[in-house]
């Protein structure tokens, strides 16, 4: 568990340092710890000195974290409220694409758009790594953190989920049931990806999901560029983004999204307009996304601090509260921390496990794919 500590002593802390770097530094404290460097509190002098070393830099800078992804707006600002550190939000519509490129764009000057932390699909956090984009960090719950985990803690997952339709019944009111439903004319002008399927995670998974409920397997993403080119040469396909502006206005009626982001949909929308949640009948395909910190944060102790926060029982559970299925949910569980109505938050526990979830070459390779073919094989710019 994090230990709370009052700006005041907080300051007295930073304070402390000072004095102690003007009399000859001290082992630990906050002056002479390189936080880029870390990879742990512990090596770092502990929690205490990560806590004073993020309050002396100030600030955060997180990247495309929508406040109603997963629940992050709480998130975020319950972390600003009990550190006093400032949260800077980039291009929270973005994509995982966006993530990495923003670090490379930002690798020299470490200025505003340069994010300290990323959540990125599982393709991302291995490219990541390869590219020498992000360092390794340990939290103090590590080994609570289930998943496929860089084993030195370069990346490591964050929540997980399955895919859904999400209908906008006040539009649609034949319900599509599968994949396979939706390839009707009866639908056109209805369909539509939230992100673009070459940068953005969630709409590449919906494009691999589409090739299982076609015939394919982990290894052959084809069936699902042809199935999209079928819905876009039948006008069925919509060249927009599915956020949640076009879902509540009825320009998008029927969008590929991650349970999470369904449920927290409807909840928002409150029944303007009626939402439906439908889990496809052809493919039960499972997600997760990896946390990650910056190799050249311009707040490296407030990136680590945002990690110690996620992980903590109370950061978890504000991914519970979010429809997100956290990375310690096990140990949760186990320990009886969520309560049975924010269990019910989360998809079925059966669904989850028996979800189809491509490993981190597969995802990669899939990628790979869908960006190199997207615009020869469906040819239809989504933005």
């Amino acid at each position: 568990m994090l230990k709370r500590i009052t700006f005041q002593v907080a300051a007295l802390l930073v304070a402390a340092t000072l004095v102690l770097s003007a009399c000859g530094t001290a082992a630990g404290s906050t002056s002479d710890v390189d936080w880029n460097t870390m990879t742990s509190a512990e090596a770092g002098g502990g929690m205490e000195a990560l806590i004073a070393a993020a309050q002396a830099e100030g600030e955060l800078n997180v990247i495309t974290l929508p406040r109603d992804w997963c629940n992050y707006g709480e998130a975020m600002d319950t972390f600003s409220a009990k550190y006093g550190i400032k949260i800077n939000s980039l291009i929270p519509d973005g994509g995982s694409a966006d993530e990495i490129q923003a670090i490379i764009d930002n690798k020299e000057t470490k200025g505003p758009q340069a994010p300290d932390v990323i959540d990125v699909g599982p393709a991302y956090g291995p490219l990541a790594k390869e590219q020498g984009l992000i360092t390794p960090y340990k939290v103090e719950t590590w080994d609570t953190i289930e998943g496929s985990n860089d084993p030195d803690g370069y990346y490591y997952v964050d929540y997980s989920g399955v895919m859904v339709l999400e209908v906008n019944t006040d539009v649609v009111t034949d319900l599509p049931t599968s994949y396979a439903d939706l390839n009707d004319e009866k639908y056109a002008g209805q369909v539509a990806l939230a992100g673009d399927p070459r940068a953005s995670n969630q709409a590449a998974q919906s494009v691999y999901a589409a090739a299982l409920a076609n015939g394919g397997d982990l290894d052959n993403i084809q069936p699902g560029l042809e199935f999209f080119k079928e819905l876009s040469d039948k006008g069925i396909l919509l060249p927009l983004i599915a956020d949640s502006g076009p879902i509540g206005k009825g320009e998008t009626p029927i969008t590929f999204q991650w349970s999470w982001n369904a449920y927290a949909n409807k909840d928002n929308f409150a029944g303007n307009p009626n939402i439906e949640i439908v889990y496809p009948t052809d493919v039960n395909w499972g997600g997760y996304y990896y946390q990650a910190v910056s190799a050249y944060a311009p707040h490296p102790a407030a990136a680590r601090l945002w990690e110690e926060f996620l992980y903590s029982d109370e950061g978890q559970t504000l991914w519970v509260k979010g429809y997100c299925a956290p990375a310690r949910l096990a140990d949760l569980n186990a320990r009886n921390v969520l309560s049975d109505e924010l269990k019910a938050k989360l998809p079925d526990p059966a669904l989850l496990a028996a979800s189809i979830v491509p490993s981190g070459d597969q995802l990669s390779a899939a990628r790979a794919a869908i960006k190199e073919q997207w615009d020869s094989v469906v040819g239809l710019d989504i933005k």
